[in-house]
């Protein structure tokens, strides 16, 4: 695949909208960082080409570093739900960080965002407070292990819980096997007691399971929602061998509704791993749950956890504006959104006789190039990977941004009204007709 083109069957697109400024940022970038990027999805390995950069961004709009505008459909992957440089955040951050930056000391914001996190979760009695998902996904691990003193963990393949080493395994062939490490520098014994197993299928547990980690809507291998009794029987399954339930709700926390997916489908886990909404933008995590659980957490319990910029007063300072803001009519006018935008999507791509599926889950929309949804992680894989990187680069040169990858989704966010929805279909059936010109 060369610098500036993607091929989808025996066509390529030309990708060379990359402005100037981007392609000289880029090839700094690859001198100082590995790869170009500081996350993997950003060098746009999987769709080809190289990335824009972007410079500023302002409600549903971003300006790359060429000063090229786009309607941005990744909204820093979730975390952005009331639009970029929302003027209450902004104002929150800059208040906060005239009166200091990073203390080692408790705070009171850290009290109050703990507080609204309890209000809102229905599973949560307490929170600690860490630096991103990844990391409180990492401590809900440890707390399960330490609270129920066994040492396994059963996941799903296709759910990310972050790049723990203990949770970067994927399945195998076969309904379940044993973890198999996801990345160089992971050893085997890093994930020789994760249990991978497939998405929407209950297993039989038993009581060497610490844990069951979850996303209750998984939004990591494209969009694919829990099916009938899934989580139901996920719940049963902990009580019955005494296992914890762990939500990962980094994604749908505070995004599909504010008490989280959990309130939506009336499953309560047992821990709930949060981030991205409620840091507004900035660094932060999460993991509440149980007070009886949450207490084995030093300095109350044996389990250890610590963060020296945990609690930081600037993301605390942002969630907590975020949060005031997301009442039961931002939420309704969200899914409003996301409706909109999935039927006009789905309408785009049929018109022009593109085959492609599009989920709406509440507030969060899926694209898939394939024929039908899928259930699990096997049949997520079983779509049209070129088809997706031809359809980003021609809605790119549209004026929309998607992730850069077929198995992100896409997240609408409160500054995308009616009119920058239709901006967007209008663009998507532009780009539709240039993909199936070249399938």
């Amino acid at each position: 695949m060369g610098g500036d083109a993607v091929r989808t069957g025996s066509a390529s697109v030309d990708v060379s909208q990359v402005g100037e400024a981007s392609r000289s940022l880029w090839r700094r970038a690859l001198d100082v960082a590995p790869g170009g990027v500081n996350s993997p999805v950003r060098a746009h390995r999987a769709v080809g080409g190289i990335p824009a950069f972007a410079a500023r961004g302002e409600g549903a709009w971003l300006w790359d570093a060429d000063g090229r505008r786009y309607v941005d459909l990744v909204q820093s992957y979730g975390a952005v739900i009331l639009g970029h440089a929302h003027p209450v955040v902004a104002e929150a951050v800059a208040r906060a960080a005239a009166e200091g930056t990073s203390f080692g000391m408790p705070t009171e914001r850290e009290v109050l965002l703990a507080e609204e996190i309890r209000s809102a979760v229905p599973s949560v009695e307490k929170v600690r407070l860490v630096n991103s998902g990844t990391e409180a996904a990492m401590s809900a691990v440890r707390l399960a292990r330490g609270f129920t003193g066994r040492s396994k963990v059963v996941k799903f393949s296709g759910c990310y819980h972050g790049h723990c080493d203990a949770l970067l395994a994927e399945a195998g062939s076969g309904a379940s096997t044993l973890g198999i490490a996801g990345s160089a520098g992971v050893p085997d014994s890093a994930v020789a007691d994760t249990l991978v197993l497939d998405y929407n299928s209950v297993p039989e547990l038993d009581e060497t399971v610490a844990a069951v980690i979850v996303e209750p809507v998984a939004a990591n291998m494209g969009l694919v929602p829990p099916e009938a009794g899934f989580l139901e029987g996920l719940r049963r399954e902990c009580d019955r061998v005494g296992a914890l339930l762990v939500f990962d709700e980094v994604i749908t926390g505070f995004r599909v509704a504010r008490g989280g997916a959990q309130s939506i489908v009336g499953v309560l886990p047992d821990l709930t791993v949060m981030g991205k909404v409620i840091g507004g933008g900035l660094p932060i995590g999460a993991f509440g749950g149980r007070r009886e659980i949450m207490d084995h957490l030093a300095p109350a319990g044996p389990v250890y956890q610590a963060g020296t910029l945990s609690g930081n007063p600037l993301a605390t300072a942002a969630g907590l504006a975020v949060l005031s803001e997301l009442d039961a009519e931002a939420y309704d006018r969200l899914r409003a959104t996301a409706r909109r935008l999935g039927e006009g999507l789905q309408g785009a791509l049929s018109d022009a006789g593109v085959q492609a599926v599009v989920t709406v889950w509440e507030t969060i929309v899926g694209l898939r190039f394939a024929q039908s949804p899928a259930r699990n992680h096997r049949e997520a894989r079983q779509c049209d990977e070129a088809a997706y990187a031809a359809f980003f680069h021609a809605f790119r040169s549209e004026g929309v941004l998607i992730a850069p990858g077929a198995y992100e989704v896409l997240f609408p966010s409160l500054a995308h009204d009616s009119s920058v929805i239709d901006r967007v279909v209008e663009s998507a059936a532009k780009a539709a007709a240039a993909l199936a010109s070249r399938l």
